[in-house]
């Protein structure tokens, strides 16, 4: 947002403006869903963490009732959506469900878009059970395709040294391919950061992988380029659509 003409005003502030869904951008008339005034936001907010930071509550549930009450606070101007799913996966990490992963169960929520409106429709009329039966339904899809995927990314090393030719221990390929697994999405000044080594055998060591197809440049400019694990970028893509298709 920062970077955006039109929402720079508003980045990283709670909205100090009426916000609606849906209608038209001028006016809330015909709105799905009209969040309350921007004066009552903070309170709201204020009453959301309370709950979030609950330890005596179902994790799923909690999960659930705080997910909807933020989309229903609807708190910035942008990026709700995005953050209120970022919240699910706090409170499962906070309440130690999760350690070291994001199981990605807001895909399974909104493989069907017009049933989570109407859950989330049923919740703010006072009925949480709707949305509360899709999370325990989509956290048991999401944790089984998630499953899929780990073993998947397991077996990755031992491919990509073969795909790069078994490069000798400690060279900069060598230790970019340890890297990867954790650090998928990376800049050349960030690889030298990590490995060390001169920076002309780690463009060498990018050049190697690339033509691999390990590594992908993710931007189309020339210099400063972003690369990214090609097989674990396209497997949490796959992940995402089996989640989803097995949702619907």
């Amino acid at each position: 947002m920062a970077e955006s003409r039109i929402e720079r005003d508003c980045a990283g502030r709670l909205r100090d403006v009426q916000n609606w869904l849906g209608g038209s951008d001028h006016s809330p008339f015909g709105a799905m869903f009209v969040p309350p005034p921007p004066q009552t936001v903070p309170g709201y907010l204020d009453d959301l963490l309370v709950f979030a930071n609950r330890d005596d509550l179902p994790v799923l549930a909690q999960c659930a009732v705080a997910h909807a009450h933020f989309e229903s606070i609807h708190p910035y101007t942008d990026g709700n959506g995005r953050i209120g799913r970022g919240l699910i996966n706090s409170i499962l990490r906070r309440r130690g469900v999760t350690s070291r992963t994001v199981v990605p169960l807001a895909s399974a929520l909104v493989a069907h878009r017009d049933r989570y409106f109407d859950q989330l429709t049923a919740y703010r009329r006072g009925d949480p059970t709707p949305l509360t039966s899709q999370f325990a339904s989509a956290s048991h899809i999401a944790a089984a395709e998630s499953r899929v995927t780990a073993r998947r990314l397991d077996d990755l090393p031992d491919q990509w040294r073969d795909a790069a030719g078994s490069p000798r221990a400690n060279s900069a390929a060598a230790r970019l391919l340890v890297l990867l697994p954790t650090k998928p999405i990376l800049s050349v000044e960030e690889m030298i950061d990590h490995i060390g080594g001169a920076p002309a055998a780690v463009y060498n060591a990018v050049d190697r992988l690339v033509a691999a197809d390990i590594l992908r440049p993710l931007t189309t400019r020339k210099r400063n380029q972003i690369w990214g694990a090609a097989a674990i970028l396209d497997e949490l893509d796959a992940l995402g659509n089996r989640i989803t298709a097995a949702a619907r």
